[in-house]
């Protein structure tokens, strides 16, 4: 999935400069779902222009362009240090002290790994560990 959200990304960093793409996921065999955020948010016509820059996709792909919502999708480093002091959830590929969800205030963010004051203490989490993780509503 890295190799598609990366050419994606590509794409877009000339067709539309301001537009940051936060996750692009497989929600199924032939579709994918891409999370977009631009300053100023996102709307239904900017949602068509990236489905536009992507119209080749749609040979191999349903496709699915979508604003981040309040419970906004963390990927990337900067993501989370973006966030810091704010609660989140984060979903690890494998168990670690018995648990695969930790939620919790984002207290630390390196460019390895995240650090969570979980309900279960503090955890550090390394990127390459974490399956998924959103923003939770305040």
């Amino acid at each position: 999935m890295n190799q598609i959200q990366s050419e994606i990304e590509e794409r877009l960093r000339g067709a539309e400069p301001d537009v940051e793409v936060l996750l692009v996921e497989q929600v199924a065999a032939e579709r994918l779902r891409v999370f977009v955020d631009r300053p100023g948010g996102v709307d239904l016509a900017l949602c068509e222009r990236v489905t536009n820059h992507l119209r080749d996709l749609l040979a191999s792909y349903s496709l699915e362009v979508s604003s981040p919502g309040p419970e906004r999708p963390l990927s990337k480093p900067e993501h989370f240090r973006r966030y810091l002091g704010r609660r989140a959830r984060v979903r690890t590929r494998a168990d670690r002290a018995g648990r695969r969800s930790f939620t919790g205030e984002l207290v630390g963010a390196s460019e390895s790994e995240v650090t969570v004051a979980a309900d279960a203490g503090v955890v550090t989490i390394p990127y390459a560990d974490v399956k998924r993780s959103n923003l939770l509503e305040e």
